[in-house]
């Protein structure tokens, strides 16, 4: 035995280089995907700000539609007041 190396790899380094080959291109491929889904997610957020404020817009440019007092529930304070009254009263009150 001389100690050179042989000039024809041999499986085992055909089989790791391949891998190393198939391993690099579905990196780029993971990549690749993970920056088109970025650019979806950005163009989304983009088109949902754009409707939100036009909608804030065209709410500020209304004026309030109710003078009444506008409760969490989202009611007037007056029905709720005629709401409150015993059964008794409401009765009285017809």
């Amino acid at each position: 035995m001389d100690g050179k190396k042989s000039t024809e790899p041999s499986p085992e380094s055909i089989a790791r280089a391949n891998r190393r080959r198939l391993d690099m291109e579905d990196g780029a491929r993971a990549i690749a995907e993970v920056e088109r889904n970025a650019i979806a997610v950005r163009k989304n957020m983009h088109r949902l700000r754009a409707l939100r404020e036009a909608r804030e817009a065209e709410q500020s440019a209304q004026p309030p539609a109710s003078a009444g007092k506008r409760t969490k529930a989202g009611r007037t304070s007056e029905r709720q007041s005629s709401e409150r009254q015993s059964p008794e009263r409401q009765s009285n009150d017809t």
